[in-house]
């Protein structure tokens, strides 16, 4: 099973400078300096997180934790390609470096295959009902607990309100994909640029497109995990996506925010994480309906980010380390973390009226949550992305036609899910 990761985990090592940008730092918690009442030499407990949003609302909360427990808290910030073969990497060379880690969802299949976490219902730990159900559907194998999610991420639609209000639509009225790309054609013919979209990497083309598929009604896998791209639902969604990009251009993720915060672009799919609106931001983000025409069939299109945590099952404090992922998964210590710009997975921080009256769209991230889709749960994940992602750049760019594109993605994909 090692074996099958290495081999993943070099494919990743090789793209981890293409996928999401940014580059590793290594910073402690802002406090080391152990509790008063104790002689003894604190516990180091090392954790391996997601640069960004992400990581500073677990950085925030550490003090507290140090103090009680006598615990010095290190904390490594990755981009996600280097997130993911740090965790990998240490599981193939059995270390035990880390103690908590920060996990994709998608990544799930893969490392409870490869034995890379550890049981959280063996150590005693269990969610409680106030964690919305849906997007713990991944953690779970069997009735045991391998993951809790922390972070709520989802898609969403970002987009500049003036542009948006230029194009005679509010957020409110942005009910369909017909809507989407009526807006994105005013602007463009108004000299900015409509949809932004990330071509940086395999794996953001196709996450960024996901919504719009799902819009379609149509997915990436069916119910026995084979592929389904080379198909009607698929391809029309493609040929819309062209029409789309048309009105814009491809942009990393934080000129793809600046842009929208600017007014120089319109909209693109966007997550929480990225950029928290309040009543007197440029832009601002909705749900994506899911529906292809105004008053048409409404599809599932909230697409799952959403950051788990857990521990690696090298760990060398797997006790202490799930007292840490207890206190960090209460849940009054994650609506603590809102005002940084925590999106905790729990009814108690989203659905909090003093919470809505600063930070309104919450309230469409905790609809979002509620019915989601997380990317594919098969520990073939990283590869397939790769082959789609590869053979859609092929389209973007001209170099294949739709029909020619799909095709070839669907063969060398039913052939990786043999």
């Amino acid at each position: 099973m090692k074996k099958a990761l290495s081999l993943i985990l070099a494919l990743v090592m090789a793209l981890s400078l293409a996928a999401c940008g940014g580059g590793k730092t290594e910073t402690p918690s802002d406090s080391n300096t152990p509790a008063d009442n104790t002689s003894a030499e604190p516990t180091k407990l090392s954790l391996i997180l997601r640069g960004g949003t992400y990581a500073d609302v677990i950085k925030e909360c550490l003090p507290a934790f140090e103090a009680e427990h006598n615990v010095v808290c290190e904390v490594q910030e990755l981009s996600e390609g280097d997130l993911y073969s740090g965790i990998a990497l240490d599981a193939i060379n059995d270390k035990g470096s880390y103690d908590l880690c920060m996990v994709d969802g998608s990544w799930m299949a893969e490392f409870t295959e490869n034995g890379v976490l550890a049981n959280l219902t063996e150590l005693g730990y269990s969610l409680d009902e106030d964690v919305i159900p849906a997007t713990t559907a991944i953690c779970y194998v069997g009735d045991d607990l391998y993951l809790a999610p922390y972070y709520g991420n989802v898609t969403v639609l970002l987009y500049n309100k003036a542009n948006v209000e230029a194009a005679g639509y509010t957020g409110d009225t942005i009910l369909s994909l017909e809507d989407m790309l009526a807006i994105c054609e005013k602007a463009k013919a108004d000299g900015k640029l409509g949809f932004i979209y990330r071509g940086d990497s395999q794996n953001n083309l196709v996450v960024d497109f996901l919504p719009i598929l799902l819009s379609y009604g149509g997915w990436v896998i069916d119910s026995n995990n084979q592929p389904t791209v080379n198909t009607p639902e698929f391809k029309d969604a493609m040929n819309f996506y062209l029409k789309l990009i048309a009105t814009g251009s491809a942009q990393v993720k934080d000129d793809l925010i600046a842009s929208c915060d600017t007014g120089a672009g319109t909209m693109g799919v966007g997550w929480p994480g990225w950029y928290t609106p309040t009543a007197d931001t440029a832009a601002d983000y909705c749900a994506i309906t899911g529906a292809v025409a105004k008053g048409g069939e409404t599809h599932n299109a909230n697409v799952y980010g959403v950051w788990t945590i857990g521990i690696p099952s090298n760990s060398q404090n797997k006790e202490l380390a799930t007292e840490l992922l207890s206190y960090l998964m209460d849940k009054d210590v994650q609506k603590s973390t809102v005002p940084s710009g925590g999106v905790p997975c729990r009814y108690s921080s989203l659905q909090d009226a003093e919470i809505l009256k600063t930070y309104p769209q919450y309230e469409v991230v905790c609809k979002a949550l509620e019915g989601g889709m997380y990317r594919p749960v098969i520990a073939e994940w990283t590869q397939f992305y790769t082959i789609l992602g590869a053979e859609m750049d092929n389209i973007v760019n001209g170099v294949k036609t739709v029909d020619q594109g799909l095709a070839d993605a669907q063969s060398q994909l039913e052939a990786l899910m043999k």
